[in-house]
């Protein structure tokens, strides 16, 4: 049964090559388990460690969630899902920060050091 704040089977499938591959020899939780988790936190604004335990130990979606922001995951599956909305003729150069989609200006593409985060809009100006 997928809940109310759950990934569909086929955002999964989309979502499934994406994630790394567990390189310990130690069987880890379900990836679609703590994935499901980490969305239900955001989507609600709920604190961590008020996270249903369905999901798993609040400890372990924290971790996961540091692991794949800091080795791209997130990065990867943003580039991936703007690609297959542009390939279908969805998006072209917009930035959604408050769930409204603005054009994004030169500045935004480009950080300031190569490697950096893009600059993204908040309001009316570039920060």
């Amino acid at each position: 049964m997928i809940h109310r704040h759950e990934l569909s089977d086929a955002e999964w499938k989309f979502v499934r090559p994406l994630l790394p591959e567990s390189l310990r020899g130690r069987k880890r939780l379900d990836d679609r388990r703590v994935l499901n988790g980490i969305v239900w936190k955001f989507r609600t604004g709920t604190a961590r460690r008020d996270v249903p335990e369905r999901y798993g130990s609040w400890a372990t979606l924290y971790t996961r969630f540091r692991r794949w922001a800091a080795d791209g995951t997130f990065d990867r599956m943003l580039r991936a899902a703007q690609a297959k909305a542009d390939t279908a003729g969805g998006i072209d150069g917009l930035v959604s920060v408050d769930s409204t989609g603005r054009p994004c200006p030169p500045a935004c593409s480009r950080g300031s050091k190569k490697g950096s985060a893009p600059r993204l809009l908040a309001g009316p100006e570039v920060v």
